[in-house]
């Protein structure tokens, strides 16, 4: 922790301070809420990787979920499928029955461990645990968002990471993952207010989409086992509702083509706003979405309301 005097100086990756009363630490340009890494023990690694499968899969589309038993069939039946779509899906399967066996192996481990049963680097159960997820991490490009709109290998990666690597170092890479997502959700703001503030018809917008902006990163920071997200998500969650409701003005002499355009324009914003609150919930960077995003309201943008 940093003292009063270094505290002037410019912060440099990884400095910590207490800001507002709050424990921070900075990367990439943002003072994110700091958590301290557990112990590096088995057992909370064991509690470290299950959370993050869990997350891994809530993040991620539906049906891929495969029981840890089912992977022979699982793999079997992607090895065989020939429809180039059917077998992605089948791929993504396939990669949640691995992670499924990765972690069933991990506990056997830890389970081992507390009834005094070392297991080395080198045991057979923990090659095939790390095997297991080396695999799923590869057919994890397979594996798309809930949406729809891209692939979370940055979500998906996670409980490999955690398997290979120590803990402290683990939350490190998470506080990183933490400012490329804040960037993120700062660009897709700074985009929607330019595009759309601008204009008359969009009056009243920026102060939300500010707002909006501000609860995502605060959620994006904050744990779900931190007593303040009862406080956060309601904030993050109400504020979205309300950017949700927003609707432009239409002039009453708007002909057909106008008001196409305003609801298009309209579109757009909870296009951002559902963006934000994927980017502030899987607290990861979605760049192929934030880009394909700004390009879009770019080209809106090019052509007035009038």
């Amino acid at each position: 922790m940093e003292t009063a005097s270094e505290s002037n100086l410019p912060p440099k990756n990884g400095d910590q301070r207490v800001i507002d009363n709050i424990e921070r630490v900075f990367f990439d340009g943002y003072w994110i809420r700091y958590y301290t890494p557990l112990q590096d023990t088995l057992a909370n690694r064991k509690r470290l990787i299950d959370s993050l499968t869990r997350r891994a899969f809530h993040h991620t589309e539906a049906g891929i979920n495969t029981p840890g038993r089912s992977l022979e069939l699982a793999r079997e039946t992607y090895q065989n499928e020939t429809d180039p779509e059917r077998k992605r899906v089948n791929a993504a399967m396939l990669a949640g029955a691995l992670f499924n066996r990765a972690t069933d192996l991990f506990t056997t481990i830890v389970d081992l461990g507390e009834l005094g049963v070392q297991v080395s680097e080198s045991n057979e159960l923990m090659r095939q645990c790390s095997d297991c997820f080396e695999e799923a991490l590869t057919l994890g490009q397979q594996v798309r968002h809930h949406s729809g709109c891209e692939g979370i290998d940055e979500v998906w990666g996670e409980p490999f990471k955690a398997f290979t690597m120590p803990i402290a170092d683990f939350f490190e890479s998470r506080f990183i993952k933490i400012a490329q997502g804040m960037r993120e959700i700062d660009q897709v703001a700074s985009c929607m207010i330019e595009v759309f503030c601008s204009q008359p018809l969009f009056a009243g917008l920026e102060g939300l989409i500010v707002d909006y902006a501000t609860a995502a990163r605060q959620a994006a920071e904050t744990m779900k086992k931190d007593p303040i997200i009862f406080k956060v998500w309601p904030d993050f969650v109400s504020l979205g509702e309300r950017l949700d409701a927003f609707r432009p003005r239409v002039p009453d002499l708007a002909d057909q083509m106008l008001r196409m355009r305003i609801a298009y324009g309209r579109d757009l914003v909870q296009e951002g706003r559902l963006l934000i609150s994927y980017i502030a919930s899987a607290r990861v960077p979605m760049t192929k979405s934030t880009a394909a995003y700004i390009e879009e309201c770019q080209r809106y943008g090019k052509t007035p309301l009038t």
